[in-house]
């Protein structure tokens, strides 16, 4: 690729707010390119994962794959697992303190996200680092220090410090010391490029760069990439409100999941979660609108793309035959798992022991919307014994064949 069109590429999906901010880190992100072909030195680039949970769903990887982007152009890159500043939790986006864990906890949960990762990442080319290597060591006096760069009001200024003021909730002191941590994460590796969703924009863009400038280095390139909508293309992905897109559930619950995206969230997931250039997600958008391509044959193209991602062209083929199958020829698929009933279980019991739904809150969603089905006939409630063999559908795309 031109450099020009690695610029292109690496700046996809990228949301700083500020058009002017987008075009300084543009034109910076080319400068480090040029100097990099010059020089033959492939630019450090990282992004942090503080291993909160167990389970990724699509929003957690779109930085990934923009890693992955920095990947096949050859350059270093680095997963970084926060092992340390996941202790004090991250306040970017939430209107509470997350609560502290433990290190145990936190050593559990890194060692799924590295293997959900290298779904994404190659595995070959990928530096697996934890920042307690370095935060483990800084004393008191080298926090003090690293203090000495912001204000009070950097921080209170902060939407979410800011809306959590007003309403007279607390912010805790421990929450400040997050930005300086993720600050030093740069430093103490010597970044080129940072990675990171729009919501760690202040983290990046002033905490990392300042404390890089302060401490004698050349301020980092920062691809602050856009949030992901989930499956109802309006808020974005999150757990707590079921929109998402699980990666560990099979190739069959992606796909499906990705063609019920609207199409309106189609261009936004194509160019923050597949592998397609510019140019292709554009010529792909053209023909929508001309009507040369058909709304739902351009979803199938997205959600093919993604799922195969994740599983591989075979799998996603097999879900895109299965989806055309079951839903537009209203047909119920032939490979149905099978679950042997145990004695009194309700309905919500086997939904939940066969994994049909990710939470009970889930699927008490799909009671209420009339989701649940058993041999074709809607069952209005899961707290009540279940009823009798056959197939149980929960929401459009999980099947069982209960025994």
């Amino acid at each position: 690729m031109k450099i020009e069109e690695q610029v292109e590429l690496l700046m996809q999906g990228a949301e700083y707010g500020d058009e002017d901010l987008k075009k300084a880190m543009a034109a910076e992100l080319r400068a480090r390119l040029i100097e990099s072909e010059k020089t033959g030195r492939p630019l450090n680039v990282y992004c942090g994962y503080d291993p909160t949970s167990t389970d990724l769903h699509l929003g957690h990887t779109i930085s990934m794959r923009k890693l992955r982007q920095f990947q096949d152009l050859g350059h270093r890159v680095t997963f970084l697992i926060g092992s340390y500043t996941a202790l004090v939790g991250d306040p970017s986006d939430k209107n509470k303190a997350r609560p502290v864990l433990t290190e145990e906890q936190v050593a559990e949960n890194a060692r799924t996200y590295t293997d959900q990762a290298f779904r994404v990442l190659d595995r070959e080319k990928t530096i697996i680092r934890y920042n307690g290597e370095w935060l483990s060591k800084l004393t008191l006096v080298d926090l003090i220090r690293l203090g000495q760069n912001f204000t009070i009001q950097q921080f209170l200024a902060r939407e979410n410090f800011a809306k959590r003021l007003e309403k007279s909730e607390p912010i805790y002191l421990h929450e400040t010391f997050y930005a300086l941590m993720q600050g030093y994460d740069a430093v103490a590796m010597e970044t080129d490029v940072q990675v990171g969703g729009s919501d760690q924009l202040f983290n990046i863009i002033v905490a990392g760069r300042k404390l890089q400038e302060a401490l004698g280095q050349k301020p980092l390139v920062g691809i602050v990439t856009a949030i992901l909508p989930g499956t109802d293309g309006v808020q974005r992905m999150s757990k707590s409100t079921g929109n998402i897109v699980p990666i560990n559930t099979g190739a069959n619950d992606m796909f499906g999941k990705l063609m019920s995206v609207p199409d309106s969230a189609m261009g936004v997931y194509l160019r923050l979660a597949s592998r397609w250039t510019p140019t292709q997600i554009e010529t792909l958008e053209r023909e929508v609108a001309a009507g040369v391509l058909h709304p739902r044959d351009a979803k199938m193209n997205m959600a093919f793309e993604i799922t195969s991602i994740f599983y591989n062209d075979e799998e996603a083929s097999a879900a895109q035959e299965n989806f055309i199958k079951t839903f537009q020829k209203k047909e119920t698929p032939d490979d149905i798992p099978e679950y042997e009933l145990k004695a009194g279980q309700t309905i919500l019991d086997v939904i939940l022991d066969a994994k049909l739904s990710a939470s009970k809150g889930e699927a008490r969603r799909l009671f209420e919307q009339k989701g649940v089905r058993l041999n074709g006939e809607t069952l209005e409630r899961g707290d009540v014994p279940f009823p009798q063999a056959g197939v149980l559908q929960v929401g459009k795309r999980r099947f069982l064949r209960v025994k």
